[in-house]
């Protein structure tokens, strides 16, 4: 929740199911352990107690969180793969925005090229640290920009989000350390998106 959203949201979803997740944190986010932008479709990780919630924002703090997003973006990377290593902070112009800025945090996030199609790539990110809006700026700083993202993007006509989706999850559990992985497909407007611009590359 946000003071200009504060219902429907995944907390108040989460509360629904979970009613002690409330006892995590003082915060607008009970339990939340990290966040996707708005309109990223994908994985996420909520604690249940308190405990949890240190010991997975600890392992978010240590980067030993494994997290890749599949990202579509127009035009294409020079390299096959690579690393954006960029520094990010807030727009000196537009303070809702971020951008590659000198006196910014530290920012890397690792891609690699997974398919090219026509005027799109298709891309497997990995973002090492997490800044606000990474990967979308960071892919918009080296002129490939996120298809279909509105603020630092490009429209893509039959899609009314940016094409995002965090597919990959992995961490240790807190009680037992074990380390555990999770996947999510690709969900239906993104793929139909996909399918759209692969038909589209062919012509």
């Amino acid at each position: 929740p946000a003071p200009a959203h504060p219902a429907h949201t995944l907390v108040n979803a989460v509360l629904a199911r979970c009613p002690e997740v409330s006892s995590v944190d003082a915060s607008l986010r009970p339990g939340v352990v990290h966040r996707l932008d708005k309109d990223t479709s994908g994985l996420m990780v909520v604690a249940k107690n308190k405990e949890a919630h240190m010991n997975l924002a600890a392992q978010l703090k240590k980067r030993r969180v494994r997290k890749k997003y599949w990202v579509l973006v127009k035009g294409s990377p020079s390299r096959e793969e690579g690393t954006i290593a960029a520094p990010l902070g807030r727009h000196p112009k537009d303070r809702k925005r971020m951008a590659v800025v000198p006196q910014g945090r530290e920012a890397y996030t690792s891609y690699k090229v997974l398919k090219r199609l026509g005027k799109y790539s298709l891309i497997e990110a990995a973002p090492q640290t997490g800044r606000t809006h990474q990967i979308r700026v960071h892919f918009s700083s080296i002129g490939c920009p996120v298809a279909g993202d509105a603020v630092y993007g490009v429209r893509l006509p039959y899609l009314d989000r940016q094409f995002l989706h965090a597919f990959l999850l992995g961490f240790r559990l807190p009680t037992s350390g074990d380390y555990v992985e999770f996947r999510s497909e690709l969900p239906p407007d993104l793929q139909q998106a996909l399918e759209q611009v692969y038909r589209d590359s062919l012509e």
